[in-house]
């Protein structure tokens, strides 16, 4: 079985926090998906699980932090620049927050962050490898 990341968040609202994900290209796996939590699917080894705060709580008595924290940066790669403009877009018209930090453009990397309706905080980014500078790291 390969590796895989299951990320685990609280959400105020489950139907809207699934709507949301759904627009930035995730797809629901409705065998994980119930009343109380939701499985969203970025690739084969990335999985979102979206937890209603009364499923978070039976995992932790960790409080939830507000919506104004960053407990995490989540980055996720995208195959273009356009894909990173458009799922930041697709974050402010679908409940969450787009570029909740100033866009970086690096040349070979460019990236824009986002919140989701809870706050949790995204990266969209995409990199071409073959672009990047080399540098005189030699010891």
């Amino acid at each position: 079985m390969p590796r895989m990341i299951f990320v685990n968040l609280p959400v105020n609202d489950l139907k809207a926090s699934m709507a949301f994900y759904r627009a930035l290209g995730f797809e629901n796996n409705p065998h994980f998906t119930d009343d109380t939590a939701a499985c969203m699917v970025w690739s084969e080894a990335i999985n979102v699980m979206l937890l209603t705060h009364p499923k978070w709580r039976a995992f932790t008595s960790r409080p939830i932090p507000p919506s104004t924290a960053s407990e995490v940066l989540l980055a996720v790669s995208c195959d273009s620049r356009e894909a990173v403009d458009a799922m930041n877009r697709a974050a402010g018209e679908n409940g969450g927050t787009a570029d909740i930090n100033p866009a970086q453009d690096l040349g070979f990397m460019y990236h824009r962050s986002l919140c989701d309706p809870d706050g949790h905080v995204w990266e969209a980014m995409w990199m071409d490898p073959a672009a990047i500078p080399s540098g005189d790291n030699a010891s």
